[in-house]
């Protein structure tokens, strides 16, 4: 087995570089049908896909987020810029968090905020949120190098062949304990969040 190792990190940072999320300005003012929803999702969001066949959203996924109650119900069956907001959220959150808890985080940011008017909307929320991301894209990048070097200096006295295998077996394993840790958090904080009564 062969590895390329100093081409995974490269490619490892290249791609954080092109991180990116979907700017408020970039969602239509008016209210889309389903079909343009899906549409709207798959083609800012396909960056972000790790197979061409990959869906980002289908109808189903949206009527059963509408069904358990992550997202209010279309107003006759369209959906507002809130709407795509949360649905960007939902995106995110799934891949790591139960839609238990992903309903317990948006409810109350939908209570309060969906379809109101001031200064705290949700756009404002949501600009405030990404607005961090670049910061935190390079925070990322020297986090992702540091557990790259550490991997790379253990098992010096494996073969070569296993040697590869062993410190990229090592660096994934530094990424996801990263990853399962912040995962714990996350849901120790949804579970401290204040209850519906």
């Amino acid at each position: 087995m062969t590895i390329d190792s100093e081409n995974i990190l490269n490619s490892i940072l290249s791609s954080l570089e092109r991180i990116d999320y979907i700017k408020p300005t970039e969602i239509p003012n008016i209210d889309l049908y389903m079909d343009q929803v899906t549409t709207f999702m798959e083609e800012h969001l396909q960056s972000s896909k790790r197979y061409p066949d990959d869906k980002i959203l289908t109808k189903t996924m949206i009527n059963n987020y509408a069904k358990n109650h992550l997202l209010p119900a279309p107003d006759k069956k369209k959906y507002s810029k809130e709407h795509l907001l949360l649905l960007i959220y939902i995106y995110y959150y799934k891949s790591i968090l139960s839609i238990g808890d992903i309903q317990s985080l948006l409810e109350p940011l939908t209570q309060r905020y969906f379809h109101k008017d001031g200064e705290m909307n949700m756009q404002s929320i949501y600009e405030e949120v990404f607005s961090l991301e670049k910061e935190q894209v390079e925070k990322m990048k020297q986090d992702v190098t540091e557990k790259y070097e550490t991997a790379s200096r253990i098992f010096p006295e494996a073969e070569a062949e296993d040697q590869e295998f062993l410190r990229i077996f090592s660096f994934i394993c530094l990424l996801s304990f990263d990853v399962y840790v912040k995962k714990q958090v996350i849901e120790k904080l949804i579970d401290e969040l204040p209850k519906k009564s």
